[in-house]
């Protein structure tokens, strides 16, 4: 059935279809959506989750390590990490919190000219093994590497002593990247041990920035780690679905398109 092959298009590039924009989208029923959805499932061509479905390889656990990630969604990575620089404001001398992951890679690799357009200078810190290098020995950063037991899939650290070390700093902005965005949820990741970290950038940072391309909305991974009132910006390519702006709004969170 055409209208099956249009759902399982959606789903490659979007990574998650909702019932309702399914059934404006092709003038049909919700009944007649969920069918679909049903009969793909049972093909082995989805997974259902509430109020639609995800593409089937998407799991609660399901995490690709960071070096296969770096060049999916390049462009949307790069568009997003251009916007998100907007947090940061002319004349700016702090510190700034850089997460792990590709799309926080992005804003590591142009931070430099962004503050040296401003004859601004920045105390990075990070606990990502690949962001270090990037602003290692750049004038005008200086660089504090938060140390723990590195987790391969991330190359970053993780553990106990990484939490105590970001819960005693407190800086100005942090950069931070979630694998799904729910209204209901939060943000969320598939690992406990990402999420204690991720958590405690969250309550250690002044002003929260999270930079995520739009495949993470609507996503629900295994492990939350922040209510959508505990961060102050969402930085995406693409506008949100209806339910998650609402949700986003209501939390007073400022949401910014690439």
């Amino acid at each position: 059935m055409e209208r099956r092959e249009h759902i399982e298009t959606v789903l490659r590039e979007e990574g998650r279809v909702v019932v309702v924009d399914l059934a404006l989208r092709f003038d049909v029923t919700t009944e007649t959506v969920r069918r679909d959805l049903d009969a793909m499932e049972s093909e082995g061509r989805l997974r259902r989750v509430h109020g639609g479905a995800v593409a089937k390889e998407r799991g609660s656990t399901r995490e690709v390590p960071v070096f296969e990630r770096t060049g999916q969604r390049a462009d949307a990575k790069r568009a997003i990490a251009l916007r998100a620089l907007d947090a940061i404001p002319p004349g700016f001398s702090g510190s700034i919190y850089l997460d792990a992951g590709t799309t926080t890679a992005a804003i590591a690799a142009m931070l430099p000219e962004r503050l040296a357009a401003f004859g601004s200078s920045a105390e990075v810190v990070t606990h990502s093994l690949t962001l270090a290098p990037i602003v290692a020995g750049v004038p005008n950063i200086s660089l504090l590497l938060i140390g723990g037991r590195i987790r391969g899939v991330t190359a970053a650290a993780v553990g106990a002593s990484t939490v105590r070390s970001i819960a005693a700093i407190r800086p100005d902005i942090a950069f931070i990247g979630a694998n799904g965005i729910s209204g209901e949820f939060g943000l969320s990741t598939p690992d406990a041990e990402e999420a204690a970290v991720k958590e405690a950038i969250v309550r250690a940072a002044r002003r929260v920035v999270v930079l995520a391309d739009s495949s993470k909305f609507g996503q629900e991974l295994l492990v939350g780690f922040a209510a959508l009132n505990e961060i102050d910006v969402i930085v995406s390519d693409a506008p949100m679905q209806t339910e998650l702006a609402d949700a986003v709004s209501a939390a007073g969170v400022e949401a910014w398109i690439a």
